[in-house]
């Protein structure tokens, strides 16, 4: 659809002359059903003309997700015809843009701010929470992809301003979706919850906000709630400011008490409580605008990767200089500056809301989606041909945690999954390192394994469970950290971990983690609620948080960060008792076999279910591993008893996450991925070769 250009709004269409020979519906400016807001009323005919003012009746509210020639909001101006709009097709001035980026920890509400901003903007949402379009992210309720969002708002004094909108993850394991999108904004958002305060992530998403010299305004969210601690949580703010080291300009960060439930904003605790639009209002005055050059060569950072099937690969980044049309000649550079394609633009997208909006042409300093090369990946460079430097990119912390993905080659391969080669696999993990920077790949000497190091558990087991959702079959080795030399000195990275936990229960999370080489920083009391801050070794958390939901009878929140590489801790104790081995041929379990091997453990499956030699079935009481048979059944004669036999009634089986079994596996055991199933099993399948290589590790 087209629309008549702003000199033409107040103009008599029946004064306006067409080609076309077919005749023009009339329709004049004073008519209730006439859009101030069309542009290009020439090219449409009038059949289409009458069709469009029936359906956008000027002053309705927004529609429907589609509808893209929407009025800016203002709940002031939303009567008055000469308010100057412009549309999100429109490229921008400069000085009208802003980018920000919403930063927090797990859980304090950046994606339900989000929401409520669109929301106040005029966006028709139909759910909570659209930012998290992922499926695993309704399921998991967290955010684990950066996106970006736009929404058009006009000012008091009916400025159009344009906002763009970072979405970011708040768990550490995510940190480098955080870390790649900062290069894209000019200020920062920070969400912190008034009950919790400053926590983990908190202070990693800060730190690095700070060090690229940005300036944050500060949101405390969740203040109805009776458990705020309004004061506190600001002079603990403060503190991690200056720990931080924050300059001058920088301390003197502004304070927005919101909460993101109910959708409202305030600068002054006691004032009303209505909308959004003082949170809005001082990102507008507080957020500098994009400094950028429209005149210069065209250069955008790719900070993101989407794929389409229709365009293919599409890269998301914010112009930094320039400006680039559909058709513009351009090139990819990668981080040393060699070029690695080029080619014409086919697609320019800029967001409004929810929706991916073509335009014919975009200008430095808005985040768009581009299209029309291939062979580029985050952190490289799409410019004009005349461009030879590369734009700079941020460096990201490095990898914590390794596991080594393999071919599935249990008795039960093929059965379930359809992508079964080490190609296959090799072919998606390299996919996935293209987008995601925080991860690494390294395919083995023997081509038949590859080790992915990522930030921790949670963010490896997200890609497991999406591998096995696209119907991929591996195995996959227990975690393990990544160690550094240096000058001849064995280095492991230590975390940072924060628990929130009630006061009875502190004695044994003390002991629990003392006995894993975690040093306790800080123990405050707050009523019935204690906060402790160790240092741990990464080594030390691994598996750990099975056994704090169970020590703390689910009543407790532990969160960990990366804090440094430090001198290696030496050996930790072996926390977890053996295991309930499956010998014999491979089959179905039954009831009378597992009534036997109950009283030995801990079972992990269930009669009928799929088991095979070298399958670990439960968890011993005891230390070392114990062979048992699940599939033997009760011998069939013609004897006859007086007593009938007795019924057998099992105890329900430990069932575990993805995630839970990844931090259970042992050292000499490995996961078996399929769609259908999560099976623990041996490294080694054959009983007689684990006892020899058992022997073989106590003689050296």
């Amino acid at each position: 659809m087209f629309a008549l250009r702003p000199a033409l709004r107040n103009a008599n269409l029946n004064k306006l002359s067409f080609p076309s020979s077919r005749t023009l519906t009339t329709v004049s400016s004073s008519s209730s059903n006439a859009r101030p807001l069309l542009r290009n009323a020439a090219r449409i005919h009038g059949q289409r003309l009458s069709m469009l003012m029936a359906r956008t009746s000027f002053g309705a509210a927004p529609a429907s997700g589609t509808q893209f020639l929407r009025r800016c909001y203002s709940s002031s101006a939303a009567a008055q015809e000469e308010t100057p709009v412009l549309s999100v097709q429109d490229m921008m001035p400069v000085e009208n843009i802003r980018n920000i980026a919403i930063i927090a920890h797990v859980d304090h509400g950046k994606t339900s701010l989000v929401d409520k901003l669109l929301a106040q903007s005029g966006e028709a949402l139909g759910s909570t929470r659209v930012m998290d379009s992922n499926t695993l992210e309704k399921e998991r309720g967290i955010t684990i992809l950066s996106k970006v969002t736009s929404v058009v708002y006009n000012t008091t004094d009916n400025q159009a301003m344009k906002i763009n909108i970072v979405d970011t993850p708040g768990h550490a394991d995510f940190g480098g979706e955080v870390e790649r999108i900062l290069s894209m904004v000019d200020g920062v958002a920070l969400i912190v919850d008034a009950s919790e305060g400053p926590m983990t992530q908190t202070k990693f998403v800060l730190n690095k906000a700070l060090s690229l010299g940005l300036r944050p305004l500060v949101v405390l969210n969740k203040v109805d709630r009776p458990t705020s601690r309004v004061d506190v949580v600001d002079g603990l703010l403060l503190d991690l400011f200056g720990s931080l080291g924050a300059t001058d300009e920088q301390m003197d960060y502004p304070i927005v008490y919101a909460s993101a439930k109910e959708g409202w904003a305030t600068r002054d605790i006691d004032a009303a409580r209505e909308n959004m639009r003082p949170l809005l209002d001082l990102i507008v005055e507080h957020v500098p605008a994009p400094k950028v050059d429209r005149s210069d060569s065209f250069k955008m950072l790719v900070t993101q990767i989407d794929s389409n099937p229709y365009l293919g690969k599409c890269f998301l980044g914010k112009i930094t200089g320039g400006v680039l049309k559909i058709g513009d000649k351009m090139q990819a550079l990668n981080p040393e500056g060699k070029q690695t394609e080029s080619g014409r633009v086919t697609k320019i997208f800029v967001r409004r809301g929810l929706e991916m909006i073509p335009v014919d042409e975009a200008g430095a300093g808005d985040i768009v989606t581009v299209s029309g090369i291939a062979n580029a990946s985050v952190n490289s460079t799409l410019c004009d041909l005349t461009v030879t430097e590369p734009l700079p990119s941020n460096p990201i912390d490095p990898p914590t945690i390794a596991m080594k993905f393999s071919v599935n080659d249990s008795p039960y391969a093929g059965e379930e999954g359809k992508n079964l080669t080490s190609n296959m696999i090799k072919d998606r993990l390299l996919k996935e390192a293209e987008t995601n920077v925080a991860l690494q790949v390294i395919e083995s000497e023997n081509k038949e394994a590859f080790e992915v190091r990522g930030r921790g558990e949670l963010q490896l087991g997200v890609l497991i469970e999406t591998m096995r959702r696209e119907g991929f079959e591996l195995s996959v080795s227990p975690p393990r950290v990544v160690y550094k030399e240096d000058a001849g000195q064995r280095l492991e990275p230590i975390e940072e971990v924060t628990i929130d936990v009630g006061s009875q229960y502190t004695g044994t999370i003390i002991e629990k983690l003392s006995k894993r080489k975690a040093e306790l920083k800080a123990f405050d009391e707050n009523g019935d609620k204690t906060r402790l801050v160790f240092e741990c070794p990464t080594r030390g958390l691994l598996g750990y948080s099975a056994e704090f939901k169970n020590d703390t009878s689910g009543d407790g929140t532990l969160n960990h960060t990366f804090l440094e590489y430090a001198p290696f801790k030496g050996g930790l104790e072996r926390t977890r008792k053996g295991s309930l081995v499956a010998m014999g041929s491979s089959g179905s379990a039954t009831s009378y076999a597992l009534n036997l091997i109950e009283p030995r453990g801990k079972l992990f499956v269930r009669p009928g279910d799929k088991v095979y030699a070298g399958m670990v079935i439960g968890e011993s009481s005891r230390a070392g591993d114990l062979e048992v048979n699940p599939t033997r059944a009760k011998q069939v004669t013609n004897i006859r008893t007086v007593a009938k036999d007795d019924n057998i009634v099992l105890r329900p089986p430990v069932e575990m996450s993805l995630e839970s079994m990844i931090s259970y596996i042992a050292g000499d055991e490995v996961l078996e991925i399929t769609q259908s199933s999560l099976r623990i099993r041996k490294r080694e399948l054959d009983a007689s070769k684990r006892r020899q290589n058992l022997r073989n590790n106590r003689t050296e």
